[in-house]
């Protein structure tokens, strides 16, 4: 049977769940339509959901219809825990972005599509809620096309002289097809879902069951055959814990087979691990059950494997895309009366199905730190806390999580030499473009460095969030190149580079600091914010305070339209102001764009008063020896010291570090 994983994406309620329920009804996987509404819905599990009548955590289920088993992931709608909607990703054959006919493309909405752009996943459109008064299908059709791909064709004109036409000319030699042959061959039309040319609409109400059964049809029809590799191959999107305790990592096969007490062997981070998968589980309808063996195509659920994160790739699967969607903010946990150790455990295991959480403990001010989206998100860290681990404690104010980043090369050097230790290590550091991350290399000569030296090094460099000089905020968009280093054949150890490895990226950057070139970043928005006409004067100054960079207002009838970027710093709260000088006639749509460089630099620096040289976990300082005890010389006279010499690296082109470099 043809296996077909479709993911559900939305922006919060537009009808994801209903639609998700109407399809397993319609196929008879469920003798009862749940409502997210009433709570009882079949894909909604957890307490939280159905209290809030919202999803929280991504699920999955699975129908039949015809020759095809169609694994359905409804993943959550609301921008506060869209890094789960976005791991989701991983999985997909194909979506569908649920659209509300009320109100339209929202700019969660647009963040889900290029999302699913960016991976190159086959999407279908459901516009639902055309049940309501005032809905106009074509008026929605020109805003999908406006909004998101000119390629949006309503499924039902597929089928007409007129629709294949307009499919035809999304490419070249489909239009040459149609002009020979007056139509379009069925596996033409699913070439173009597949490349994305062609998103085809389907418009109905998933409540009354209207477009359902069009849907099906049109994800059946329009979606092609899949080519599964032989050799096996797998991706890690999602991991969860079992009424037991036991962790349940879930996964994507995307070649081959996987079997129950299968060796499996992975790269999480820069650790390697290989483990034996215990129990193998896979969807059937709304349940899991025992299976032997899961298919290329299939999702399953896998007991056993203790240190797989989401995202990780099996077997033959490339390494995926880096997240988009990252925390913004970061919020104090108040213990009260509970222990931290307790606390710290839990959120350490929540934090092993929520990535994006990014537990931290601060040794010098002895706070525990979360990393979260927002109120919403915080709000069910809370409740879980208290309901699943039985601990009850408090949040501090929210504050923006800065990052920061570099904008010329500079060179650091760390030396590692207390006595019967040593290593050198000379790296590279150079600016990468916004939203790049951090990305490492070589060009040291293997005959100065041998290679499980260099390794060693890089490896040691990926293992960590590399902090600031600035305000001591994590490290991005740098390249980290390994240019030069040393060993000693009797003395130097694994850990000695990872010191000298450590000190080098820390003391470049104090040089990039002397010399002007650290910037801090923050979060930006991009706003759309929807007014009445007579309020734009208030709204334009507001904007003008808040630091934002905005286009020109939009008059449409009496509302006026205003769309820019923000820092997230500035808008804050602004859609409560919004509602209360407009008497609840405006609104404001934000979505996070990328990190930019602050506005207000020099506040926030000054304000965290952050000294680098203080710092002693991440010191920029060397360790020499001399006369057999080891002495310590600080970072702006390493250079005076260093044993190995590296005038003119930066003249020498890197070489990428690949697979092979950093193999067995």
């Amino acid at each position: 049977m043809r296996q077909l994983v479709c993911g559900i994406v939305a922006h919060v309620d537009a009808g994801k769940t209903t639609l998700a329920e109407a399809l397993l009804y319609q196929t008879g996987t469920i003798r009862a339509l749940g409502r997210v509404d009433h709570g009882d819905s079949h894909l909604d599990v957890d307490e939280m959901e159905r209290r809030r009548g919202i999803t929280i955590f991504s699920n999955q289920a699975s129908l039949v219809t015809g020759d095809t088993c169609i694994t359905l992931v409804d993943a959550p709608g609301h921008v506060d825990f869209s890094a789960e909607a976005e791991r989701t990703l991983q999985a997909l054959d194909c979506a569908v972005l649920v659209v509300n006919a009320s109100d339209g493309v929202q700019g969660h909405t647009a963040t889900m599509w290029r999302l699913l752009e960016e991976r190159g996943i086959p999407t279908f459109i459901f516009v639902n809620k055309m049940d309501l008064a005032d809905t106009d299908r074509e008026a929605l059709l020109a805003q999908l096309r406006e909004r998101l791909s000119a390629g949006c064709l309503a499924c039902d004109d597929l089928s007409t002289d007129e629709g294949l036409e307009a499919a035809a000319m999304t490419d070249e030699s489909a239009l040459d097809e149609y002009l020979d042959a007056g139509t379009l061959a069925a596996d033409t039309l699913q070439r173009l879902v597949c490349e994305r040319k062609v998103v085809p609409c389907i418009f109905g109400s998933a409540l009354r069951l209207e477009g359902i059964s069009e849907l099906l049809d049109a994800l059946v029809g329009l979606m092609g055959e899949r080519e599964w590799p032989s050799a096996f191959g797998a991706r890690v999107f999602k991991v969860t814990h079992g009424k037991r305790g036991e962790r349940i990592c879930w996964m994507k096969v995307t070649g081959g087979e996987l079997r129950a007490k299968s060796m499996l062997e992975g790269t999480s981070g820069a650790h390697r691990w290989a483990e034996k998968v215990d129990q193998l589980h896979v969807v059937a309808g709304t349940k899991l059950e025992p299976a032997a063996v899961a298919v290329a195509g299939q999702l399953c659920a896998v007991t056993g494997l203790t240190q797989a994160v989401p995202g990780d790739a099996l077997g033959v699967e490339p390494r995926g895309l880096a997240p988009r969607l990252v925390p913004v903010l970061s919020y104090r946990v108040e213990l009260g009366g509970a222990d931290v150790h307790a606390v710290l455990g839990a959120l350490r295991t929540m934090a092993d199905e929520e990535p994006s959480l990014g537990v931290a403990w601060n040794e010098q001010l002895q706070e525990v730190r979360l990393r979260l989206m927002g109120e919403i998100q915080l709000e069910v860290v809370r409740e879980t806390l208290r309901e699943r681990f039985g601990l009850d404690v408090g949040f501090g104010p929210g504050g923006i999580l800065y990052q920061e980043t570099i904008d010329q090369p500079v060179m650091g050097v760390g030396h590692f030499e207390p006595l019967r230790h040593y290593a050198e290590a000379h790296l590279l550091l150079e600016p990468l473009p916004r939203g790049t991350g951090v990305q490492f290399g070589s060009m040291c000569p293997e005959d100065a460095l041998d290679r499980n030296w260099q390794r060693l090094i890089l490896t040691n460099a990926m293992e960590r969030d590399h902090l600031g000089v600035l305000v001591g905020a994590p490290l991005t968009d740098v390249r980290i190149t390994l240019v030069a280093g040393r060993a000693h054949l009797k003395h130097t150890e694994g850990g000695d580079f990872r010191q000298a490895t450590y000190r080098a990226i820390r003391q470049a950057l104090m040089w990039a600091r002397a010399a002007g070139a650290c910037v801090l970043l923050e979060p930006w928005y991009r706003f759309s914010l929807e007014i009445p006409a007579d309020r734009v004067g208030r709204a334009l100054a507001d904007l003008q305070r808040m630091a934002a960079s905005f286009e020109v207002p939009v008059i449409r009838g009496q509302q006026a339209i205003i769309e820019g970027t923000a820092p997230v710093s500035e808008i804050g709260s602004y859609a409560l102001d919004v509602a209360a000088y407009t008497r609840g006639e405006g609104s404001l749509q934000c979505e996070l764009v990328g990190y930019e460089p602050c506005h207000d630099a020099e506040r926030v620096i000054a304000e965290a008063a952050y000294d680098p040289e203080a710092d002693l976990p991440n010191t920029p300082d060397s360790v020499f020896c001399s006369h057999g005890a080891g002495y310590t010389v600080k970072w702006h006279e390493v250079r005076e010291h260093m044993h190995v010499a590296d005038e003119g690296v930066q003249q020498t082109p890197w070489r990428e570090a690949d697979a092979a470099f950093f193999g067995a």
